[in-house]
């Protein structure tokens, strides 16, 4: 299995396995563009989101399809994260594109630079975008997997331990394999109570899977659902949980050049996860995360401004 060094330089060549210049030929104009969404969505066949019939005749504009039971019409964008886009298609793409294939991330300040578009605009569509790499809760860690809470933000004065003030708290955990690390998960959490690192570990932790944490007395009660969980000492500067512990550093690391603050915290880490649990794709970063975007439902801006 792959060592930590050896994953992060397979995230690297993965984020390289769709350059600009092909993305530029996949995508010269809106119509390709339109043409991809139109695959994605329809690909294995139409159902009418109004009434499920499964016949349809062609929309007044190219690409769009009308039942011919309801009559209702349906774009490519509609019913997706694309629903009611108010810019070129093009330049969502590029958002996309940039969002997922740079390997630290990408502004919205800089996605404004190279679009032309303005900074507002760039960071409520790529916020969007942030939304299609939450969790799925499909693929839990079954094997080997460690868990450990920590605050996230700046330092405060008179305040230690898991207490925070403007800090958040943040539960983190990893799947093992062999030497490395495979997959990372984490959570916006409100206490370290049992019942809230329990509904984080049911999320994303298999109930038969082998769980080492350390003893932080919210834990103890979650053995009654996780058979297999193992509680030790932290150890000095969390030396009994090395790999956990680098990734939850690589993460603060990556949080502070990239971002900056700890609003829209869980978002940020959703997309460094979501990143992070990639690196061993079969298909491309980008082309998945445009997949989820069209299977997602409607996302409205609102929730992402407040």
């Amino acid at each position: 299995m792959a060592n930590f060094g050896e994953k992060a330089l397979a995230m690297e060549n993965k984020f390289r396995s769709l350059t600009i210049f092909e993305f530029q030929e996949r995508f010269p104009d809106e119509d390709s563009c339109y043409a991809y969404l139109s695959e994605l969505k329809w690909g294995t066949g139409f159902v009418c989101p109004n009434c499920g019939h499964t016949k349809y005749c062609n929309g007044k504009r190219k690409y769009d399809r009308q039942c011919t039971s309801c009559h209702r019409i349906s774009s490519p964008t509609s019913g997706t994260l694309f629903h009611q886009l108010k810019f070129s298609v093009l330049k969502a793409f590029y958002i996309v594109y940039y969002v997922s294939t740079n390997k630290k991330g990408i502004s919205s300040t800089e996605l404004s630079r190279k679009l032309g578009l303005r900074q507002k605009t760039c960071w409520k569509f790529k916020g969007k975008a942030m939304k299609a790499m939450e969790s799925s809760g499909n693929h839990k860690i079954n094997g080997n997997a460690e868990v450990d809470e920590t605050v996230v933000g700046g330092q405060e004065e008179g305040v230690v331990g898991r207490k925070n003030a403007k800090k958040k708290l943040v539960v983190f955990a990893i799947e093992r394999s062999g030497k490395g690390v495979s997959r990372m998960y984490g959570k916006v959490i409100q206490k370290s109570s049992s019942k809230e690192l329990g509904e984080f570990m049911k999320t994303t932790i298999g109930l038969d899977a082998q769980i080492k944490t350390d003893k932080w007395r919210g834990y103890a009660p979650l053995s009654k659902d996780f058979k297999n969980l193992v509680q030790v000492d932290s150890g000095k500067k969390g030396g009994n949980f090395p790999d956990l512990h680098r990734c939850i550093m690589g993460f603060k690391g990556w949080l502070r050049g990239m971002h900056h603050q700890v609003d829209n915290l869980q978002a940020y880490i959703d997309e460094y996860c979501y990143r992070f649990n990639r690196s061993n794709m079969k298909d491309g970063i980008f082309d998945n995360l445009l997949k989820r975007m069209v299977k997602a439902d409607p996302f409205p801006y609102k929730p992402i401004i407040t």
